[in-house]
């Protein structure tokens, strides 16, 4: 005849709830991590306000126009005559996007035609910064 223990024998069991947890932190951390790193290589211009949902870019080169019509490529200074020249070899084929920070009073003449230089270098993905309006 068997005798039944007196305590019986429990498996373990792997609880998924704490780490479902533990992996939704890592994703906030992460999401938040990531929006925090994202850098425009512009000068300070009063951007103008819009609604616009936050886009991230594999790679990309920030043409800036400021209030008094200067252009610049990532901090380096250019004319409309050797934009093109200077930007094509900062493209890394066709997915780099160009992100076009103008100055809210930059005028519009000149941001048309810089886009248009850029177009000419063979960029063909143009991003708008605007300022988010509150």
């Amino acid at each position: 005849m068997k005798l039944p223990r007196a305590r019986a024998y429990r498996r373990g069991r792997i609880e998924i709830i704490p780490m479902i947890d533990v992996m939704l932190f890592l994703l906030a951390t992460f999401m938040l991590a990531s929006l925090s790193m994202q850098n425009l290589h512009s000068f300070a211009v009063n951007l103008p306000q819009g609604q616009a949902k936050t886009l991230s870019t594999g790679t990309s080169v920030t043409l800036t126009v400021t209030q008094d019509s200067r252009i610049f490529l990532n901090q380096t200074p250019v004319t409309l005559g050797s934009l093109a020249d200077t930007l094509k070899p900062m493209l890394q084929g066709p997915e780099t996007s160009v992100v076009v920070a103008a100055d809210g009073n930059a005028p519009n003449g000149v941001v048309v035609q810089a886009m248009l230089q850029t177009r000419k270098a063979g960029a063909e993905h143009f991003l708008i910064a605007v300022k988010h309006a509150d």
